[in-house]
């Protein structure tokens, strides 16, 4: 996004048989002291190990000095990202990130967690509603489409439809997908996976073993339906992608337990960054804050950390994209009560400041932040949004009883691939991120040495202009439940407008 707003995500799926899943998902968003460093503090015997970053001068590498800091409070180094100045550590002294920030050269440092090592911040709605196998085998589609396309109302409402009579996007470009995994087996998905470019980054360090980046039987499909919605080929099976002749890879990030820590996150933006990834998907929030203070220590340091990652990936020619949130906030307000943080920890009403508490990485500066339309086009019932804050908006999906789709399509929600072979329906600000994704993926593709700010000044300039809709009473019930503020071309319900992937490739 354009400001540094908060913001955050939870999605919501839904599983089919052979599957096509019906699920609404939410994916769910420094000074440096010269004071000496403190006496080494022995940890206490039976203390949980946890996970800290360590934020010092990019470029540079870690200093002996600082090394010899981090040893002597109890940590030992995970790993260490030298030309962002981002330090993984690991340490069970309960004072370890007071004790190192004290010393010469820290900018600041910080727990990543609450929960002890090893341990659902997507911002989908639900558990996803998967199509039977004869659901799968009924689907009837015309020339030129793949058998489930005419249940996908999402890919005429961008205008990608139109799009792919001109081109289905160029192999050159690589989309990631930093999530709970990708299933690469899929047969929607492996014929553009790009396994180079993926990678496990979960511990905060980059396992490139084979398959490391598929999510177990146990773990979110999430990351699996995204990358189909962003790329799933065109090639007679199931759905396609909205752009189906791009590459996409699988950064996983998401530990088994589904939460989305700093240091995997991390890990993320620099592997997308150092393998040539020309756009990221970012449909979650960075656990275990849903809105993190730079009043606040530890909070900052995460803040510095991923703000850190991501504008390190986009010098490096990447658009990072991300969703909005799915707690039909308005991220522009004076004020939010955050009532899920810390959400490995005890949660508490908190009231934050969302021009000073940041999702992260949603309204960190530079991404690209992305709110949620229904079947109708207008905002879903539950996607937050703000003047300033939201970017640009897609279909994300809502409650079919909300924005019903015109047929043959049968449910609001958004359908998509699942591991398996199954295909499934999920809704969130989570499905809305990656058809963003890939409209900038199929820009890319027209404009292949654009720079990733032309990338997203084409994005915006190209959306088609919504205006506020006033009043917004979404589920008619005669009260408003939602106040749009802003012009036509650029308001707080959909931003610049809603993406348009046929002027993606046209102009």
């Amino acid at each position: 996004m354009t400001a540094p707003h908060p913001r955050s995500r939870r999605a919501i799926a839904v599983p089919l048989g052979m599957a096509l899943a019906t699920a609404l998902a939410f994916l769910p968003n420094v000074s440096a002291s010269a004071a000496p460093a403190a006496a080494p503090q022995a940890p206490a015997a039976d203390a949980p190990s946890l996970s800290y970053v360590v934020n010092v001068r990019p470029g540079h590498g870690t200093s002996s000095h600082v090394k010899k800091a981090i040893a002597e409070a109890g940590g030992t180094i995970v790993t260490s990202y030298d030309r962002i100045g981002v330090i993984v550590v690991h340490s069970s002294n309960a004072d370890f990130a007071k004790t190192v920030r004290t010393v010469r050269g820290v900018e600041s440092a910080g727990a990543t967690r609450n929960a002890p090592l090893p341990a659902q911040s997507t911002t989908d709605v639900g558990t996803p509603k998967v199509l039977t196998a004869d659901q799968v085998a009924s689907a009837e589609a015309v020339d030129g489409q793949d058998p489930l396309e005419p249940l996908q109302w999402d890919l005429p409402a961008i205008k990608a439809d139109k799009a792919h009579e001109v081109t289905l996007g160029s192999r050159k470009v690589t989309v990631a997908v930093i999530d709970t995994g990708v299933d690469d087996t899929h047969p929607d998905i492996a014929p553009n996976f790009d396994r180079d470019a993926s990678a496990n980054c979960v511990s905060g360090k980059p396992d490139t073993t084979d398959g490391a980046w598929r999510p177990s039987a146990s773990e979110s499909p999430h990351g699996t339906h995204v990358a189909g919605e962003i790329a799933g080929a065109k090639n007679g099976v199931g759905i396609t992608g909205v752009a189906p002749g791009v590459k996409v890879a699988g950064i996983k990030v998401a530990n088994p337990d589904g939460y989305f820590y700093t240091e995997a996150v991390v890990c993320g933006f620099v592997w997308a960054a150092e393998h040539h990834v020309d756009v990221t998907n970012n449909s979650y929030y960075t656990d275990p804050w849903y809105f993190n203070c730079k009043d606040d220590p530890d909070q900052k340091a995460l803040v510095d950390a991923i703000t850190r990652a991501s504008q390190y990936a986009e010098r490096k020619g990447t658009v990072n994209v991300a969703a909005a949130g799915n707690e039909s906030y308005d991220l522009a307000a004076d004020s939010i009560t955050d009532p899920v943080s810390p959400n490995d920890g005890t949660p508490s009403d908190r009231v934050i400041d969302p021009s000073k508490c940041y999702d992260i990485p949603t309204q960190l500066p530079g991404v690209v932040t992305v709110a949620a339309t229904g079947a109708k086009g207008i905002k879903s019932s539950f996607s937050n949004h703000g003047l300033g804050v939201i970017d640009i908006a897609a279909p994300g999906g809502d409650s079919t009883r909300f924005q019903t789709p015109a047929p043959p399509a049968t449910s609001g929600l958004i359908l998509g691939p699942l591991p398996g072979g199954k295909w499934g329906y999920m809704a969130g600000t989570s499905m809305a991120s990656p058809h963003v994704a890939g409209v900038a993926a199929l820009i890319k593709s027209t404009h292949p040495h654009a720079p990733a700010a032309l990338v997203k000044a084409l994005l915006y300039a190209e959306a088609d202009a919504t205006p506020c809709t006033d009043p917004y009473d979404i589920d008619g019930d005669g009260k408003v439940d939602a106040v749009c503020e802003g012009t036509k071309n650029r308001n707080g319900f959909y931003g610049w407008g809603t993406a348009d992937a046929l002027d993606a490739v046209t102009k």
